[in-house]
Formats: structure tokens, C-alpha cells, sequence
């Protein structure tokens, strides 16, 4: 736990809080003072019309005189006669974690009371991000009702006649999730893959029982979905799948892994015929990444920062299918920075492992790229530094839950994403012509060059005649053209930048 104006990824119980909203007829108690309560904005972000089955049990001074248990209790057992849900999932925060309280003995006296199961989070609310917990609170879920069907003698073990995939990790307010999975139903109906279930997007606890019945399990992103992946590995054997298909490349690897998977179940399929026609016929980047156009990206440079899953599959893109050069790639999930590591390292000049994003805004300044592909705080990065930026990853804002199909895995996901690139590439190409014309989008020659001096750099003042010169040259290297004219007057102690010292950098730059 950490005290910070802003996160890559959120506290613990907004992880847990993902799973439980995304189940259904699931409902969570969120046991936590104001203001930790903003979560219940969800159905705000993925414009749903249902309310945001969460209820805040508010620590106030009431609780803090008198203890929590009665308060905690009773919105238990309201909400059950009220919302009838199957499961209540309980879960402090890392505020009123301080209390020290004992949730589990509130857990238990509430069972007695209630007709729903009842269970108490099991996450470590300081030493855990929303990632990690949501993808603890998706195995704890799941451990608890296949061990509940074992008892009552419910669990279905026996396979399904044909070949089945069960998804996990698809949940509320996820990077484009629910477009994904759109894609990813079409992709194993392709495959003439049955789909067993779907987890937790909008699957009943009750129907957990069955999972065991598929042939195999599939991971599309890994923040959330490998523990329980692991766990059905171990209790039952199932293999699984953690290749996200997000580019051509990799998704011809998932491909070729479930007809592995297949073939291990003595079914023998040759997918590479669906191959060849999805990527000549359906997927456009294949041919675009070959054309004049893609051509005219060769050279340009680009940093990548995301979560593991996007930032490896978009670093994975931008080197090996459209030749872009990749100056570094990074990740905020550093609990998994041994596999991003691996992923990346090959495709980039530095991998960055780090969640302070005052030190990615400083690496950006610093390494100057053509574009950017990383979150909305990358974004706002690269618009103070007049460098384009293509967001590919959580954390995001409402633009980012389109109404519209944008996903990114499957082939419609390869024309998304060289769309994607593309456009941050040339965006900005004609602003030049706004300024021109006089157009909206016009800025004054305030443009934001570098962010970042150290502390032996002295400011360097411009005249008025070089200020109007540097107006005129295009926005979209203006910024660049400032910082080269200042550090080349820094070097050659010219305490002021004239038309001449303009001039005299642009020669000695240039030539």
C-alpha cells in the first residue's frame, strides 16, 4: 500500500470488487469510509443499464465508537432479502483494514442469518494491487463452489462430446474486454470450438460445477485469470492456454496450440488452410503492413507501456509486423515482470519495469519518440509533449468503453490495431495546415519542448523575431526544433537564442 494522487492500478478491493460485478446475480459488501466508495461509477463507464450490485458499509464515527459488527451484519442479511443474490462477497479496503476488525467472525455469524453464501475476500489489502486481488478473488470464487459441488456430489467431471473451451478472465470495466470477447466467440466458433463457460463475464456461480467438463482452458489476458487456470490444472488436469491472440502472429501461435491440445485428445485438425484465408481475406493488415503507406512507418520510433498482456502483444506488432523501432517497452505490473521480460526483451531496446509515472513521463521527454502506445496517463504525457499517443491499455477513461466494435484480439482486432497505429503515427501530420488557415486547434509558440532540465541547465530566452520564426515551422516538430535550438545555445554558451543562433543550430544539426 502507498499513498498516491494517481495509479496505474487501483487498490485491492476495486480487483475484487471487478469479480464480483461481473458475476451474476453476485452482489458485493464493501466495508470502507467515503470516498472509497467510487467504484459504483462502473456502470457509468461501460454505459450498463443495471445498477452496480455493490453496497457500501460505511465506516463512520459510529463504527469507529462502537465496532463494526452489527452494521456489517445487518447489510448482510438486508441485502440478501433484498437482492436474493446467490454469493455476498465481503471486502474491506486498505483503509478500513486499519481497523484490525474481525470480518471472518462477521462473515460466519451473518451465514446464520442469510440464504446466500457468504465469503470473505481473501487479499491482502496492503501488499496487493487490483490486478493481483481480482485475480486472487476469481480463484478464491471458484475454489469455494467446485469444493461445495465435490461435497454435495453436484461436480460435473465428464467432458463434453466435443471439444470445449471454458474462458476465464473476462470482467466489468477491462480494456476492451467485452468487444473482445465478441471476437474470441467467433474465433472458436471458426475453430468449431464449443465454449463451456465464460468467467465470471455474467456466468452464475451455480453453473461452476461444470467447468471441469471442457477440454481446455483459455486465458486471454494475464492480470486476471491465471491462478484459477493453474488451480483447475492441479485439481483436474486441464491444460490451458495463455497466448493472448492479439496480432497475427500470436494468433496464429493460440491456433496452433489448440490444435496441439487437440491432437493430445487424438483429434487431428489442420487449421492451416483458416490461417491462410483469415489473414489474406479478413484480416486487412496483413496486405497493409506490405503497402506504400505502412512503408513510409519504417524508421520511425516508438515507446510501449501498459499492462503485461497489451504492452508484450502491441511491442510484439509494432517490431515484427510493421517494422517500427521500439526505443523501450514497459509495464506497471511488476508481479509479473520475469514473464514481460522474456516477452519483450528481444523485440525492444530496453524493457522498463516500473510503476511511477512520473519516470515514464520523464524517460518520454528524455527519448523523444515519434508515438507513444500506452495508457490515458501516456496520453496526457505525450499531448504536453506534442507526441501522439495510441492508448492500448487500462488505466483509461470513458472514450475508451466505445459503444462502437473496437476489440483487439482476432483478425478484427488486426485492422483495429493497424488502424490504431497508423493514425497515432500521422496524427498531427496536418496540424500545420489548422495554424495555416487559422483553424481551432491553432497553439502559440508557448509549445512544450522539454518538460524535463536537469539542474545545471540555465533557462535560455528567446527574442521576439526568433519566437515568431519558430511559430511558423509545423506543429508536429515545432517541439523538437525548440529543444535541439536551446541545447545547441547551451552548448556554445549563447545566453540568448536570436535568428542567428537559429540559423547557425539548424546548419549544425542538419549538416
Amino acid at each position: 500500500m502507498k499513498l498516491a494522487y494517481w495509479m496505474y492500478a487501483g487498490p485491492a478491493h476495486i480487483g475484487t470488487l471487478r469479480i464480483a460485478s461481473s458475476f451474476k446475480n453476485v452482489h458485493a459488501i464493501m466495508h470502507a469510509p467515503l470516498g472509497d466508495d467510487y467504484f459504483v461509477m462502473r456502470s457509468m463507464l461501460e454505459r450498463d443499464r443495471d445498477f452496480t450490485p455493490v453496497t457500501a458499509s460505511i465506516v463512520d464515527r459510529h463504527v469507529l465508537a462502537r465496532g463494526s459488527q452489527e452494521k456489517v451484519i445487518n447489510n448482510i442479511t438486508r441485502k440478501d432479502k433484498e437482492e436474493n443474490p446467490d454469493l455476498i462477497i465481503l471486502t474491506p479496503t486498505c483503509t478500513s483494514s486499519i481497523l484490525q476488525e474481525d470480518l471472518s467472525n462477521f462473515v460466519k455469524r451473518a451465514s446464520l442469518e442469510s440464504k446466500a453464501d457468504i465469503i470473505l475476500a481473501d487479499v491482502n489489502h496492503y501488499r496487493v494491487n487490483e490486478l493481483q486481488a481480482s485475480d486472487r478473488t476469481l480463484e478464491q470464487i471458484i475454489s469455494f463452489y467446485l469444493e461445495k459441488a465435490s461435497r454435495d456430489h453436484s461436480l460435473k467431471i465428464q467432458k463434453s462430446l466435443n471439444p470445449s473451451v471454458n474462458i476465464i478472465g473476462i470482467t466489468s470495466l477491462g480494456f476492451h474486454h467485452h468487444h473482445d470477447l465478441v471476437e474470441l466467440k467467433r474465433l472458436f466458433q471458426d475453430l468449431n470450438i464449443e465454449i463451456n463457460h465464460i468467467l465470471p463475464n455474467n456466468t452464475s456461480v451455480n453453473q461452476l460445477q461444470s467447468l471441469p467438463q471442457a477440454w481446455f482452458n483459455f486465458v486471454p489476458y494475464r492480470e486476471t485469470g491465471l491462478l484459477a487456470a493453474e488451480l483447475l490444472k492441479k485439481e483436474f488436469n486441464m491444460p490451458f492456454i495463455d497466448i493472448t491472440p492479439i496480432g497475427l502472429t500470436q494468433i496464429e501461435f493460440f491456433v496452433k496450440k489448440i490444435q496441439q491440445i487437440l491432437a493430445d485428445n487424438d483429434i487431428i485438425r489442420d487449421y492451416t488452410m483458416y490461417l491462410n484465408t483469415q489473414r489474406k481475406y479478413v484480416s486487412q493488415s496483413a496486405w497493409f503492413s506490405r503497402s506504400i503507406d505502412c512503408q513510409n512507418l519504417i524508421g520511425k520510433t516508438a515507446v510501449v507501456f501498459g499492462d503485461a498482456t497489451h504492452a508484450a502483444a502491441i511491442t510484439k506488432i509494432l517490431h515484427q509486423e510493421m517494422n517500427i523501432h521500439v526505443i523501450w517497452s514497459g509495464t506497471y505490473c511488476i508481479h509479473d515482470s520475469l514473464w514481460f521480460k522474456q516477452a519483450t526483451e528481444k523485440y525492444c531496446d530496453q524493457v522498463i519495469l516500473t510503476d511511477d509515472h512520473e519516470f515514464i513521463g520523464n524517460l518520454i521527454a528524455k527519448t523523444e519518440p515519434n508515438a507513444i502506445f500506452g495508457t490515458q496517463m501516456e496520453r496526457h504525457i505525450g499531448k504536453r509533449l506534442n507526441i501522439p499517443c495510441g492508448v492500448i491499455s487500462s488505466p483509461v477513461h470513458i472514450q475508451n468503453f466505445p459503444l462502437s466494435y473496437k476489440p483487439f484480439v482476432g483478425y478484427e482486432g488486426t485492422n483495429q490495431i493497424a488502424d490504431l497505429i497508423y493514425n497515432s503515427f500521422t496524427l498531427g501530420m496536418e496540424d500545420h495546415l489548422l495554424e495555416l488557415f487559422g483553424g481551432h486547434d491553432t497553439i502559440d509558440n508557448k509549445t512544450y519542448g522539454s518538460s524535463i532540465k536537469s539542474q545545471d541547465e540555465k533557462q535560455v530566452l528567446w527574442s521576439l523575431e526568433a519566437k515568431q520564426e519558430l511559430s511558423r515551422i509545423p506543429r508536429f516538430i515545432r517541439g523538437k526544433v525548440k529543444k535541439n535550438t536551446e541545447q545547441f545555445a547551451q552548448a556554445n554558451n549563447y545566453s540568448k537564442i536570436d535568428l542567428k543562433v537559429m540559423y547557425e543550430a539548424k546548419e549544425k544539426i542538419s549538416g
